[in-house]
């Protein structure tokens, strides 16, 4: 398969262009704006929205096969052109049980794999002892669609429950959250895992994310973690993508407590921001694993080429339309850092405009890391 249709044309899809050159494969986005990342790597384009099932019949005119860079699409219109033959990788039955957050959590949960405690914030039906039995605080998530620390809530009490809710104007025919129990990690882990049509699985490394408002601001390859638990993540990558049957990278986070504990947070079918390491720390980056994977290729090599690395997400803190070259050349100077831009046309605060990957020589040295990202940080922010 030559000619790759991605649903989707941010930052995700854009990274998928310099891998695409490396196998011959060639891109077509659909996307609704002509300023969005990809647009500028693809051959062709579908300017529509992202759950717009007409343009993907268009779209699928132009390709070989069609994958994903985000889940906002509709599954139920879509299932309609695979009756006419389009070919979907991850196939629409692996991204069913996920894309509503409930859904995944009672996926997760009857696979056996270990997950917080949680119930579907059903408001017709729900009391005071509803929101009691996690115990507070407790997290409050959309179900559909929520994404970089949107639709995620900590909250602290049942008053503080309501007034969220009713700052929503959630009436009770709408039963789109879910409440979990809040679980005091001591460190946030993420994974990146990909499944071949064959059914092979490789694995990365698995990395610590560094998250502020639920935003992920840094990752450090690798996380410094104990092999038992490094082995414990594996298994629940291979049991999860063996039964998805899934073809394609998907990336996995999880919460790690004090006690060694694991606990799987959230599933994105897709490349993930905590994957992005991999584009310069590693030998195949997730980008063009999951090429790869979609376009029935052999998979490559997920080894890491240094000892370790820490990227930094360069998020947005003002609206405007600067590219902030200034700063990039500044950073660049950082030894062994590459940048990455995106080329978005506008900044707005928390959107992710890029990010850094520095290369390091010693091993797993978490002070040394965070000495770097915060000098990153110094240079980017204002503040």
């Amino acid at each position: 398969m030559k000619r790759v249709g991605v649903i989707g044309g941010g930052q995700l899809a854009w990274m998928m262009g310099d891998a695409a050159k490396k196998l011959g494969v060639e891109l077509v986005v659909q996307t609704p704006s002509i300023n969005d990342p990809a647009v500028s790597i693809s051959v062709d384009n579908i300017f529509a929205s992202v759950d717009d099932a007409h343009a993907t019949a268009e779209l699928a005119k132009k390709c070989d096969v069609i994958t994903f860079e985000n889940e906002f699409v509709d599954i139920q219109a879509l299932s309609k052109l695979v009756q006419q033959g389009v070919c979907f990788r991850p196939q629409l039955e692996a991204l069913t049980p996920l894309l509503d957050k409930y859904h995944q959590r009672c996926y997760l949960r009857d696979l056996g794999l270990p997950v917080p405690r949680f119930v579907a914030l059903d408001l017709a039906f729900a009391d005071d002892a509803t929101f009691n039995q996690l115990g507070f605080p407790l997290v409050l998530k959309t179900r559909r669609h929520g994404y970089d620390g949107q639709g995620t809530f900590i909250i602290k009490g049942i008053k503080s429950l309501k007034q969220k809710l009713e700052l929503h104007n959630i009436n009770e025919s709408q039963n789109i959250f879910l409440l979990e129990e809040y679980i005091p990690f001591e460190r946030e882990l993420a994974v990146i895992a990909a499944r071949s049509f064959r059914g092979e699985v490789v694995i990365y490394p698995v990395v610590e994310t560094q998250q502020e408002e639920q935003v992920c601001r840094r990752v450090i390859a690798p996380a410094d973690i104990s092999l038992n638990v490094a082995v414990e993540i594996e298994k629940i990558a291979r049991t999860l993508l063996n039964s998805l049957q899934s073809v394609g990278i998907f990336g996995i986070e999880l919460f790690l407590t004090a006690d060694d504990k694991v606990l799987v947070n959230e599933v994105a079918p897709r490349t993930h921001n905590s994957g992005h390491f991999s584009i310069d720390a590693c030998v195949t980056s997730q980008f063009e694993q999951h090429l790869r994977a979609v376009c029935g290729m052999e998979l490559g090599n997920t080894a890491m080429i240094c000892p370790s690395a820490v990227m930094v997400n360069l998020l947005g803190y003002e609206i405007s339309q600067s590219d902030y070259m200034s700063k990039r050349q500044q950073i660049e100077q950082i030894p062994q850092a590459r940048v990455h831009w995106y080329g978005k046309s506008e900044s707005r605060p928390g959107r992710k405009l890029g990010h850094v990957t520095v290369l390091l020589d010693n091993h797993n040295q978490e002070q040394g890391m965070l000495a770097i990202a915060r000098n990153i940080e110094s240079i980017w922010y204002p503040n």
